[in-house]
């Protein structure tokens, strides 16, 4: 049974760090690209990043690029997602995703996402 889980979420001021992460099971982890999206209320389900199996191939959105670091520990079956500089339209539930199609960093920025978490909401004060 795939399971991701999401750990980190909670209430931050603008301008200050969190961060995330994403313990999975239930697959071979190794082989998957790993990643994260985020939807806000009345918004739909944005990308935000995404890691291939190997950590060599890593795509953000725009407008968390510079802001944010995904990485991964193939070790722990875990996918992190650091985020600083946060501000309030950051808010947002946060979900870990997965894919296990080849070229998966790509494929999880396309939207083409196999497995979901539960979600962690992430909310930023002004």
């Amino acid at each position: 049974q795939v399971q991701l889980e999401e750990f980190g979420g909670g209430l931050v001021q603008a301008g200050g760090s969190l961060s995330l992460y994403c313990g999975a099971s239930g697959f071979r982890f190794t082989a998957a690209g790993m990643g994260w999206f985020r939807q806000a209320p009345g918004k739909e389900r944005e990308f935000v990043a995404a890691i291939s199996w190997g950590s060599n191939t890593i795509f953000y959105g725009d407008s968390v690029k510079g802001r944010f670091t995904i990485s991964r520990d193939n070790d722990k079956n875990t996918v992190y997602l650091q985020m600083n500089r946060l501000r309030p339209e950051d808010t947002a539930v946060y979900y870990c995703a997965a894919t296990i199609r080849p070229s998966g960093a790509l494929k999880l920025q396309s939207g083409q996402v196999d497995h979901w978490g539960q979600g962690t909401q992430v909310t930023v004060s002004s």
